[in-house]
């Protein structure tokens, strides 16, 4: 049973919870026939083809526009606009989603761990990355491109120069072998949102290393006056049944970042000595 989703269809959706204008940012990872049934629905991170194909369909049913993170994080999307995102730069991007998205004339932005991205295929989380040709031959079919640091690390837990050096280094890479500006970020593994002063700290690094944008794992939606390096997306896997996605779109799903909120405050007062 999905708490979530009871919670979302059956009592966020119909008290209008969350109708304020905002752009959804939908954030993927791998699009594969993998159930990750061990894994609690709401913490899987796949999409089948199948249900992909059928989300890309109803994105277009429905009339959405794709942007790109720095459109939203300037305010300047429109109604009826989506920002398709994916985390990891794992192969099946260019396999199962690709085709898909241009098909309907969608773009959307990858982020790449540089580490695992090469000149021949690479595994990260035990499956195989993009390679570089295939990241250029994706890039003049119109997707962008931003940095998920280097080596996929929990910033919160290293040193400033070393995170400094994840941004810097892993922006530089994507410029290098693109020939193009890689200015946006997806923040990897949980967003330490409770943490004011790391939030300040990465907000200033972003800037001063040459990002523009900037994506991270709260849950909810971008809405006007969103901080742009930390932009809110909402996670969606081969579980979010149509109802569900649907109701993700419209804000219903948004609620959930407030009880994830204080489900991060309550483990950060827990590990104090």
């Amino acid at each position: 049973m999905r708490l979530d989703r009871l919670a979302t269809l059956y009592v966020a959706q119909p008290l209008h919870l969350g109708k304020k204008p905002a752009v959804p940012i939908l954030m993927y990872h791998s699009v594969a026939d993998d159930p990750q049934s061990a894994m609690h629905p709401y913490f899987r991170t796949t999409v089948s083809p199948k249900v992909f194909a059928a989300q890309m369909a109803y994105l277009h049913r429905e009339g959405y526009v794709t942007r790109n993170p720095h459109e939203v994080g300037q305010g300047t999307s429109p109604e009826k606009s989506v920002v398709i995102t994916f985390d990891d730069g794992f192969f099946d991007f260019y396999q199962h989603a690709a085709p898909v998205l241009k098909q309907y004339g969608f773009t959307a932005t990858v982020y790449l761990p540089t580490a695992f991205i090469g000149n021949t295929r690479k595994n990260f989380k035990s499956q195989g990355c993009l390679t570089w040709n295939e990241v250029r031959e994706l890039k003049t079919a119109g997707f962008q491109f931003g940095s998920h640091t280097v080596s996929h690390p929990q910033l919160h837990d290293l040193d400033w120069p070393a995170i400094e050096e994840e941004l810097r280094e892993s922006k530089g890479t994507i410029e290098q072998e693109l020939g193009s500006a890689a200015d946006s970020f997806a923040y990897p593994f949980a967003f330490p949102e409770t943490d004011a002063e790391f939030k300040g700290k990465l907000r200033e690094a972003l800037n001063c290393v040459g990002y523009r944008s900037g994506v991270c794992t709260t849950i909810g939606r971008a809405v006007r006056g969103s901080d742009p390096f930390f932009l809110r997306r909402l996670p969606v896997n081969s579980n979010d049944d149509p109802q569900l996605f649907a109701a993700k779109l419209n804000g219903a799903y948004d609620w959930l970042a407030v009880p994830q909120y204080w489900a991060k405050r309550a483990k950060k007062w827990r590990a104090k000595p």
